[in-house]
């Protein structure tokens, strides 16, 4: 099966003032199309530097990042935006839903920026994932009058409105209690086996990790291994490492 994203040897550095930080120190990864697959490691790591540079809202100091088989570095802004817009939906561990817009309007609004279907349509788009995120009911409710377990259900339907081949996720269940957390993986896994998008997310927490088909471990900037989720989490046992328990929302 061809990779929906390869990374090629990619080292990605960040100047503060003088000194050179490096984030990524040449990574190599491949991810095929449906695969639901955790980006492990602790703070500092690299995790979201990586997702940023698939999601292609940064750029690689050195190496090939190619998303749907097109090469990044050769695109231009707009080319990006493109891939972005039509390929990739995010979801953020902050949720950034946008608090003056209805949850109906916070899932349209991709298909706004596409400028493709017509109301009736999005319309009938929206509602039909907020019927499988649970959230039919709460159309017309605001972000500060949901739970935070119901925010991140929104983020999941506005990043998946756009029916993108990819969607990428950083520490999705961070900000959520381990319950609510644990709804939201299943509810990711869920879609991922119906409409075979391809999973891509962040986390620190082993009991997220389990649902991964595969965990790509990072460490200072550098892939230490891919494994099956019970190696991994025998690993972090190994270790001493112990499950981040989230704040709940």
């Amino acid at each position: 099966m061809a990779a929906i994203v390869s990374i090629r040897d990619v080292v990605k550095e960040y100047n503060l003032g003088k000194v050179v930080v490096p984030a990524l120190r040449g990574v190599s990864l491949d991810v095929d199309k449906g695969e639901f697959i955790s980006i492990a490691g602790p703070s500092g790591s690299g995790k979201t530097t990586l997702l940023n540079l698939i999601g292609c809202v940064d750029t690689a100091t050195r190496g090939t990042v190619e998303v749907a088989g097109r090469n990044t570095s050769s695109l231009t802004e707009r080319q990006l935006t493109s891939l972005r817009l039509d390929t990739i939906g995010f979801i953020f561990q902050s949720f950034n839903l946008v608090s003056v817009l209805t949850v109906f309007q916070n899932v349209e609004f991709p298909l706004l920026l596409q400028n493709r279907l017509s109301k009736s349509e999005r319309k009938s788009r929206v509602m039909q994932l907020l019927e499988q995120v649970g959230l039919a009911t709460h159309a017309k409710h605001r972000p500060n009058e949901l739970s935070g377990g119901q925010r991140q259900r929104v983020a999941v339907a506005r990043a998946l409105v756009t029916d993108p081949q990819i969607v990428l996720a950083d520490e999705p269940t961070a900000n959520l209690d381990s319950v609510t957390g644990q709804a939201i993986i299943d509810l990711m896994r869920a879609l991922n086996e119906q409409k075979g998008t391809t999973f891509i997310f962040s986390t620190h927490d082993h009991k997220v990790m389990q649902h991964a088909n595969a965990v790509v471990q990072l460490a200072d900037g550098k892939i230490t291994g891919r494994e099956t989720p019970d190696h991994a989490a025998e690993a972090m046992a190994a270790h001493g490492a112990k499950p981040i328990q989230a704040a709940a929302s």
